[in-house]
C-alpha cells in the first residue's frame, strides 16, 4: 500500500478571536452602553422630581407670605407685620418698615376686616447663578453670599376689606412679584413689588 501522504491540519486564519468572541465582545459594549444610558435616564427624571419638589415649595412659601400680607387687619397688624418680617431676608429685611409702611397705614386708617385669598401663583423665572437678565432687577448682592439660589414668583391674590364706617366691601385685586430665596435650606421673600 502506498504510503498517503499525512493530513496536517493547518490554521490558517492566523486571528486570536473568532466570530463568537467578536459577537460576544460587541454585545457586551451594547449592555455596557444600555446600563449607562439607564442611569443617565434615571438620574435625569430623579433630578426633574427634585427640581419640581423645590419649585413647589417655592411656590407654597409665596402663597403663604402674601396670605398674611392680605390678610392683615387692624388688630392683628403688629403681628401680621412681625411674621412677615422674619420671613424676609436681603434688602427687603433691611427696610421692611419702609417698604409695608404703606400696606400698615391703610389698615390702621380704615380699621379693616380683611379676609383675602391666593387665587394664583406661578414661576416667572430661574435664577440659578447670577446676573440676572437684562432689564429684570438685578440680583441683590447681599443675597450672593447667603442665597443659594432665588426664584421669581407672581402672585395673584384677592381680598375683600370691610372697614369700621360699614360701607360696602370693596374686593382689592393683587398682583404681587416676590424673590423667593433659599438661605440655609429655609426659602425666605427678598423682593416685592407690586404690578399693575
Amino acid at each position: 500500500m502506498p504510503d498517503e501522504p499525512s493530513k496536517e491540519r493547518t490554521d490558517h486564519g492566523g486571528g486570536v478571536f473568532t466570530g463568537y468572541g467578536i459577537g460576544s465582545a460587541v454585545l457586551g459594549l451594547v449592555s455596557v452602553a444600555a446600563i449607562v444610558l439607564g442611569v443617565m435616564i434615571w438620574s435625569g427624571h430623579r433630578n426633574e422630581n427634585g427640581e419640581q419638589a423645590y419649585q413647589t415649595r417655592v411656590l407654597q412659601a409665596a402663597a403663604d407670605w402674601t396670605s398674611v400680607l392680605i390678610n392683615m387687619n387692624a388688630d392683628t397688624v403688629d403681628n401680621s407685620l412681625r411674621t412677615l418680617h422674619d420671613g424676609t431676608v436681603g434688602q427687603l429685611n433691611a427696610d421692611f418698615e419702609t417698604t409695608v409702611e404703606p400696606f400698615k397705614q391703610l389698615v390702621l386708617k380704615l380699621k379693616s376686616k380683611t379676609a383675602g385669598q391666593v387665587d394664583s401663583v406661578s414661576i416667572e423665572s430661574l435664577h440659578h447663578q447670577l446676573p440676572g437678565p437684562s432689564g429684570a432687577p438685578g440680583p441683590q448682592p447681599e443675597l450672593s453670599t447667603v442665597a443659594s439660589r432665588t426664584d421669581t414668583v407672581l402672585v395673584v391674590a384677592t381680598s375683600v376689606s370691610q372697614n369700621a364706617s360699614g360701607a360696602q366691601p370693596q374686593p382689592v385685586r393683587w398682583n404681587l412679584r416676590l424673590g423667593v430665596s433659599e438661605v440655609d435650606g429655609k426659602l425666605l421673600i427678598s423682593r416685592l413689588e407690586t404690578l399693575r
